[in-house]
């Protein structure tokens, strides 16, 4: 089972699509070796050094927050039914409205498709909010995500923390 790292007034809530089975098995978000998160935060900005996933409720001290849409784990993304969105968006509204983040960042396309019932979703700043929050929509950090370079994710992480702080 994986927690979320979760406090009201965030700046942002980052969103992953759901645990994987390495996060869910150790209770850290994105612990899978190949998952370049927090390498990703770090070097576009958002933390001052590379926070290691045992460590990840210390996300909190800089204004971040963790969650994921679904939380069954899985070993990909894929392996998740429309149903299985659809059945979470109400505790996900739930959630959003309690802790009121100033953003959150959908972390791969498949969740805020499936919640915003849009049919096409762009990278970057979304033109609708989310129960009060801004929406970014950034590329996923999974390793299995072979379409984004590191230099890519941090291009796109970047982007959205100069946005939010500049």
């Amino acid at each position: 089972m994986l927690t979320d790292i979760i406090a009201v007034h965030l700046n942002v809530i980052f969103c992953g699509i759901n645990p994987g089975l390495k996060s869910a098995d150790e209770g850290h978000h994105f612990s899978g070796r190949s998952n370049r998160f927090w390498r990703v935060l770090h070097q576009s900005g958002f933390t001052p050094y590379e926070i290691q996933a045992v460590n990840d409720t210390s996300i909190l001290d800089f204004g971040y927050g963790l969650t994921t849409a679904v939380a069954r784990a899985t070993s990909r993304a894929d392996e998740l039914s429309k149903e299985e969105f659809d059945e979470s968006l109400e505790a996900f509204k739930l959630k959003i409205t309690e802790f009121q983040p100033r953003y959150i960042a959908f972390l791969g396309k498949a969740a805020y498709k499936a919640f915003s019932k849009k049919k096409e979703i762009s990278w970057g700043k979304q033109s609708d909010d989310f129960c009060g929050a801004g929406v970014w929509v950034l590329p996923n950090t999974s390793g299995l995500n072979r379409g984004f370079s590191l230099d890519d994710l941090v291009t796109f992480y970047r982007e959205f923390y100069e946005a939010i702080y500049e």
